[in-house]
């Protein structure tokens, strides 16, 4: 069980396809722990609710948002806007919940400018592999073809922030990489040492861009 005395902040994010928001919907199935929902411009995948996975707006209500100051970070992704609601964030933080954020680097850096008094975690998702990748991006509900090279095309970029995050987990299979990031979670929560070795990483991501 993950508990702590204050509410804190878990940052998930990743290259597109490497499994960021089916982990964040694990770790919310822990007690006390909620997943922050964005707004977002771009249309409906299969299955996602409007409220429950996004709140789905027209570009006009996400400019509105944005000149009412309405967010803690938001990102144009793929050409679609991602915002925060920094009001349902704020609150949970003072009721001792702990809130996951499902956001690119983009928002990530935003919200750790904001140096809030909660404590803040921040993990960076990659993929085993870019063959793997692009099977899991193809299979999804985006056919597309080029959608699935848009953002293959864009992965290199992506992965060069892993620096800026306190973990980079490997998301090769799910159960492992989900107990990986709980265990890491303990670890800062009860201040003790972990087996995070960067080194390993490091030779990952260069593998990954070579």
């Amino acid at each position: 069980m993950l508990t702590t005395k204050d509410g804190i902040m878990i940052v998930l994010s990743s290259p597109s396809g490497a499994g960021k928001t089916t982990l964040t919907k694990q770790l919310s199935k822990i007690d006390n722990y909620h997943i922050s929902i964005s707004h977002t411009t771009r249309e409906p995948r299969n299955n996602e609710i409007s409220g429950k996975d996004y709140y789905f707006v027209n570009n006009k209500q996400f400019k509105d948002l944005i000149n009412k100051n309405e967010f803690l970070e938001y990102a144009n992704v793929f050409n679609h806007f991602y915002g925060t609601s920094k009001t349902p964030v704020i609150e949970n933080l003072k009721k001792k919940k702990n809130v996951i954020f499902d956001i690119d680097w983009q928002g990530a850096e935003q919200i750790k400018k904001k140096k809030l008094e909660y404590k803040l975690i921040t993990f960076f998702v990659l993929p085993p592999s870019k063959k793997v990748l692009f099977n899991r991006l193809s299979n999804r509900d985006m056919k597309d073809k080029l959608i699935v090279d848009e953002r293959m095309k864009e992965f290199n970029k992506d992965v060069l922030h892993w620096k800026n995050y306190d973990y980079v987990v490997i998301n090769d299979n799910l159960n492992d990489c989900f107990n990986q990031i709980c265990y890491l979670i303990n670890s800062e929560i009860n201040e003790t040492k972990n087996n995070y070795d960067k080194i390993f990483i490091q030779n990952h991501v260069n593998e990954l861009i070579s």
